[in-house]
């Protein structure tokens, strides 16, 4: 395995010095903005969206080997991180059409590759809907989509981050029906996008389980859908399936679920790449700011945010460096292609 020039720069770049990605992820647009609108009981301008991102790159990337950011109204949190963190760009619309089955994903009109890279993106990262049993008709529009944005990538020498969250049209996701189905799901979407064809440098994947029905966890929730050695079993069985380096994402859940969630695939022995960690970070301080403004913003993120996103550090230990996941023991040995 070789990697590009400009794809092993990138790489580096939103990397620590272990090679482990410890990154941070702010690039949520419309649902950041409905809930900041909810708990500010008025609309929520531009300029708002902007100040609290800012806030948030400040401070986190302190103690994160990157951030990931929306062009949108995340390049002023860009500009305003610390000079050692990385960046990666988000090159997706949020959200999807609800009237449209398949929730099909569309890329910003008034951005490219080549303007996020211009705009001083190190990795390029898009998230995809994707259930793997949905069937061809849906399925592979979703697989020539990733393909063109993976072609893309290589022309403009940068490195491709995708981010799958797995679904199901009509189900309760939240549910412990669905839980028994999303460890396969998870698995199946991993082995897909680890095909060459479709240009992927790294995976950003979902837990492969729900953390609320493992039986024995401290965040059970009281049904039980699969025993700890199940829910073990099933990470391996996922990280098994990859070819490429995978990173964990934090998909909404609370900072303490986040952090057992790792504990628990760093038990299970997965060789994981890293995190891109958001919400479970910062998400308890949107009523913060806003009811009392930024400077009590300020405090809380330097507070709790910190306290948050070094439990998630910590949590890392067992992490491996994105390159060895492609069998070698060193960027170096990647050189060449």
């Amino acid at each position: 395995m070789k990697l590009s020039p400009g794809k092993l720069a990138g790489m580096k770049r939103v990397a620590d010095k272990r090679g482990v990605i410890a990154a941070a992820a702010m690039d949520q647009r419309g649902s950041l903005q409905k809930a900041l609108a909810k708990e500010r009981g008025s609309e929520i301008t531009t300029a708002m969206m902007e100040e609290f991102k800012v806030v948030v790159s400040q401070v986190l990337t302190q103690h994160a080997s990157a951030i990931l950011l929306d062009p949108e109204w995340g390049l002023p949190a860009a500009r305003a991180r610390s000079k050692t963190s990385g960046l990666l760009l988000a090159y997706e619309k949020t959200g999807y059409d609800a009237n449209t089955p398949g929730r099909l994903p569309d890329l910003l009109d008034n951005w490219s590759v080549r303007r996020l890279k211009e705009a001083g993106a190190d990795c390029i990262k898009i998230l995809l809907y994707y259930n793997p049993v949905e069937g061809d008709k849906i399925n592979d529009v979703k697989h020539a989509w990733v393909e063109r944005i993976g072609d893309e990538c290589r022309a403009n020498d940068i490195p491709f981050f995708l981010e799958f969250v797995t679904y199901e049209e009509g189900a309760d996701e939240k549910s412990v029906d669905y839980a028994k189905k999303k460890p396969e799901r998870v698995m199946a979407s991993m082995k897909e996008f680890s095909k060459d064809k479709y240009g992927v440098d790294v995976l950003k994947v979902e837990i492969p389980v729900n953390m609320k029905f493992v039986e024995g966890c401290k965040v059970f929730a009281g049904q039980t859908a699969y025993s700890k050695k199940e829910a073990m079993d099933w990470f391996i069985r996922a990280a098994t399936a990859a070819t490429k380096p995978f990173i964990y994402l934090s998909a909404g859940v609370s900072n303490a679920e986040f952090t057992e969630s790792l504990a628990l695939a760093s038990e299970s022995g997965v060789r994981f790449a890293g995190v891109l960690c958001g919400r479970a970070t910062w998400k308890d301080g949107i009523s913060v700011y806003a009811k009392q403004g930024r400077k009590a913003f300020e405090d809380w993120m330097k507070s709790k945010g910190v306290e948050n996103i070094q439990n998630v550090n910590a949590s890392l230990t067992a992490a491996t460096p994105w390159y060895e996941m492609y069998g070698v023991p060193s960027e170096a040995a990647l050189v060449g292609a």
